[in-house]
């Protein structure tokens, strides 16, 4: 009765008999071995999740990191696992450190930060090539955690992505400032076709200005305002009588003659050589006294 062993359905039994391994191993369920010869040891395999510590190293473009990763393994084959090494858990956490390390080193920064799948891929490629055959050991799954940058780096990326959103914000402005000339050229060709098209753009505008609650409002008088009243308005000064019947229509009309001023005559008295510039009261006396 000493002899009978239960094997869970997520385990596998190496019978082990004068301490060498028998051939297979014991499936799940109630099995016997025997108590004298025989030693039964289990071997569990589900997936076992291994935390890989952080590790600090350099990458190719010379930036010094610190990445963690996560690490997805199980037992394939249960005779190796048990045979080929000591301390099979152990084994692959180490293997896993040493692997993220060299794949850290064969990466840029900016390879660690966005193509995360690309490094797993390569991660897992790397750590399961040791494990698999000699020990049985499939690794499932490799995913790095966290990438730990320095500060200074931080704030280097930092600065780098504001600037990047300046220069997007500049474009993308300019681009609008450029459509919003062309659609406004196209508006001017539309207005000066139609100039009724600019009056009412006027009132829209200053419907648009009045509904502000300003407490002065200026328009200004359009030029085709003035201009139709230009065309509108009486024909003043002197009008060119119309050509009688029979008249020549293209004759010259007569300019009126302009009186001629009589000539100012200097007194005798004053003298040929009497200044013309005298006072009024000198040619009073004068007058006077003749």
């Amino acid at each position: 009765m000493f002899g009978f062993k239960i094997i869970t359905q997520f385990e596998q039994g190496i019978v082990f008999r004068w301490g060498r391994a028998l051939p297979g191993a014991r499936q799940p369920g109630l099995t016997w071995v025997n108590p004298f010869t025989d030693r039964l040891r289990k071997v569990n395999m589900q997936i076992t999740v291994a935390a890989v510590p952080a590790q600090e190293a350099i990458t190719r473009d010379n930036v010094t990191l610190k990445v963690d990763a996560v690490v997805y393994y199980r037992v394939v084959d249960p005779v190796k696992a048990i045979i080929n090494v000591q301390n099979y858990t152990y084994a692959v956490s180490q293997v896993a450190q040493t692997s993220l390390r060299s794949v850290i080193g064969q990466s840029d920064m900016d390879q660690l930060l966005s193509e995360r799948d690309k490094v797993n891929a390569h991660l897992k490629d790397v750590i399961d090539a040791p494990t698999e055959q000699p020990w049985g050991i499939r690794v499932e799954r490799v995913e790095v955690k966290d990438v730990s940058l320095p500060e200074s780096m931080k704030r280097s990326m930092s600065r780098q992505a504001e600037a990047e959103r300046e220069r997007r914000a500049r474009i993308i402005s300019a681009d609008g400032e450029y459509q919003a000339s062309k659609k406004l050229a196209q508006a001017a060709a539309v207005m000066a076709a139609d100039p009724a098209a600019l009056q009412l753009r006027l009132l829209q505008t200053v419907v648009e200005v009045a509904a502000e609650r300003n407490s002065t409002l200026v328009m200004p008088v359009p030029v085709e305002l003035l201009r139709f009243f230009d065309r509108t308005a009486p024909v003043t000064g002197h009008a060119r009588p119309a050509a009688a019947d029979g008249e020549d229509a293209d004759a010259p009309v007569p300019i009126p003659e302009v009186p001629e001023v009589p000539a100012f005559t200097v007194p005798e008295s004053l003298g040929a050589g009497a200044p013309r510039n005298a006072s009024l009261n000198g040619v009073l006396e004068t007058g006077v006294t003749a």
